[in-house]
């Protein structure tokens, strides 16, 4: 090969040899080198052709840059439609819109970051942003894995102990109710996240979460006076401690947890709650049942209840699901229930929708009377 001629293997130095520039035209081959001097000026311009749409696809890429070792982006949504014959409403919802990401640390890649924001609609009486969606942080959380044996913890706007564990395994539809203890119309003792302390133990038959928290929830005003302790204990009879568990999953799990939150702002004195869960799933169906009572926490609030659900997959990708909660109010014997019935299908595994009607009722007077139809999105 003459001295100073590129080769295929070499990169091209965009300087020295330009497309269509004199230093192309200008290589001297003599008469015998005629044919492999113009097999290898091919080569050289297919490789000049290919390192060009290779920078210009690189350009084309967003860089995302972090100090973590992974970054998890995920989303959830609850998309749907109501219409409510007791109060002649027809109206479309979005209930539920997480956008969340995890830093996972490069030193333990069990150790992360979560931060999940939430969208609401302001419905307070305050000018211009009344009936505005706005954004809410639901979790912000450090959490390090095995800060003591089997256990970790998560610290900042955690997970409170129980709702996120029946959501997982005992109530599977979050997209059309909240479970018993947060829902408006059943217990409506607790929510989901606050800010605070939560060590999570976990092995093959025993799961417990044991936190410390401000008490007020994650949207709720924290007057400092008070904190709460807050607790969940699992015996996992079959197994399955360790792992997020699956429908697919065979499980019998019994549960005690409950709350002691002194100085309750929202309920202006301590609040006092505990409960007992059951649930055991199979392939084919799934069926929960749990109990209730408020023992401190005033007039408004102290009482007991129950609710059961069930879920029956009947045919691949299809659910029928039913659910009855039932709540009385101790001083006036003021009685709530509810009662669900559904039906769900799986589209594909980032996709679920949802009809099922739902009927509310206070002692025995109809509060609602609807059908709702649902789309739940993961991705």
């Amino acid at each position: 090969m003459p001295k100073g001629q590129p080769s295929i293997s070499t990169p091209i130095d965009k300087g020295r040899y330009p497309i269509c520039n004199h230093s192309v035209t200008n290589f001297i081959y003599t008469s015998s080198h005629k044919k492999q001097g113009r097999t290898k000026m091919k080569k050289i311009l297919l490789s000049m052709a290919a390192i060009a749409t290779v920078s210009m696809a690189s350009s084309s890429e967003t860089v995302i840059k972090s100090g973590a070792g992974v970054l998890k982006f995920s989303g959830t949504h609850y998309l749907g439609f109501v219409s409510d014959s007791e109060s002649d409403t027809n109206e479309f919802e979005t209930r539920r819109n997480y956008l969340q990401v995890k830093a996972y640390f490069k030193e333990n890649p069990k150790d992360y970051m979560r931060v999940t924001l939430d969208t609401y609609q302001n419905t307070s009486d305050d000018g211009k942003d009344e009936g505005s969606w706005e954004v809410r942080l639901k979790y912000a959380y450090l959490y390090l894995d095995n800060v003591l044996p089997f256990t970790g913890v998560e610290v900042g706007q955690a997970h409170r102990p129980w709702i996120d564990y029946e959501e997982h395994h005992g109530w599977n539809y979050r997209s059309i109710s909240k479970v018993f203890v947060e829902a408006h119309e059943g217990a409506h003792f607790t929510n989901s996240a606050d800010i605070g302390v939560n060590f999570k133990t976990k092995t093959e038959n025993f799961t417990s979460e044991l936190g410390v928290f401000n008490g007020e929830g994650y949207h709720g005003i924290e007057d400092g006076n008070g904190l709460s302790g807050e607790w969940r204990l699992t015996g996992h009879l079959l197994g399955t401690g360790k792992k997020h568990v699956h429908k697919s999953d065979t499980y019998a799990d019994i549960s005690f947890f409950g709350q002691y939150n002194t100085d309750y702002e929202t309920k202006g004195n301590d609040f006092v709650w505990y409960g007992v869960h059951a649930v055991y799933n199979q392939p084919e169906f799934l069926i929960s049942a749990q109990y209730v009572e408020a023992t401190d926490g005033g007039v408004d609030i102290e009482g007991d209840g129950y609710s059961v659900n069930t879920e029956v997959r009947f045919a691949q990708k299809w659910n029928v699901i039913a659910r009855y909660d039932n709540f009385t109010i101790d001083a006036t014997d003021e009685e709530k229930e509810r009662t669900l019935a559904g039906v769900a299908y799986t589209y594909n595994k980032n996709v679920e929708f949802i009809a099922n009607y739902l009927k509310e009722e206070v002692d025995s007077e109809t509060q609602t009377d609807a059908i709702m139809l649902t789309a739940e999105v993961k991705w």
